[in-house]
């Protein structure tokens, strides 16, 4: 049975709202009032985007149990897998601002 009572919460200070429970899980991922991150569980594959849905892939798997939800046991810790390669992302330069003027 399908849970409709999934819970908004705080990973390592980024926001994780969930916009929906089930078929696809899905959050929208906040650090203060900017989306930082997105993150999709559906047909068995579980991703983060950034900086939104559509964005570039920081992390995807297809190791938890759970196809359009996540089981209860495993959500925590793929949540935190997630924000993980956000975070990750968000402290990496960007190739073109590494790039020098002279090239």
């Amino acid at each position: 049975m399908w849970r409709t009572d999934v819970a908004d919460v705080i990973i390592d200070g980024l926001e994780c709202r969930c916009t929906c429970p089930a078929c696809p899980e899905q959050y929208e991922v906040f650090e203060g009032g900017e989306q930082v991150g997105y993150l999709r569980l559906r047909h068995g594959g579980f991703c983060a985007e950034v900086p939104d849905c559509g964005g570039e892939q920081v992390y995807y798997t297809e190791d938890q149990n759970g196809d359009g939800q996540f089981e209860d046991s495993e959500r925590a810790r793929f949540l935190q897998n997630a924000v993980d390669a956000i975070r990750q992302s968000m402290n990496s330069e960007p190739v073109s601002a590494a790039t020098t003027a002279d090239g």
